[in-house]
């Protein structure tokens, strides 16, 4: 299968999360048609009120970089940064097996 696993997580700051899952919401309308894209979902954890998740599946690593570059991602990306609690962590990275629903 060989897919792209991504899964996320961004810390806003104080009182930000809501504004952060709207942006992260936004760039998910924005690339859902974009080459490879199989999944792209936003979610919080109510134990954690001061993060975001995010899981995203493609076809291939390639598909994903060239998602950043889908007209409005750069600016959605801008208004993301100063909602975070300092910069972004790198996501984990996975080669997805398989499972209900792929």
């Amino acid at each position: 299968m060989n897919q792209y696993l991504l899964n996320g997580k961004l810390t806003a700051k104080p009182g930000h999360q809501e504004a952060l899952a709207a942006i992260l919401l936004q760039a998910s309308e924005l690339v859902a048609s974009a080459k490879g894209c199989r999944l792209y979902v936003i979610g919080q954890n109510p134990d954690d009120p001061h993060s975001v998740y995010i899981t995203e599946i493609w076809d291939s690593k390639e598909d994903h970089d060239q998602s950043l570059k889908v007209e409005g991602v750069r600016e959605l990306i801008t208004q993301a940064m100063p909602l975070l609690d300092g910069p972004p962590a790198k996501g984990q990275e996975l080669e997805l097996i398989g499972g209900a629903g792929i």
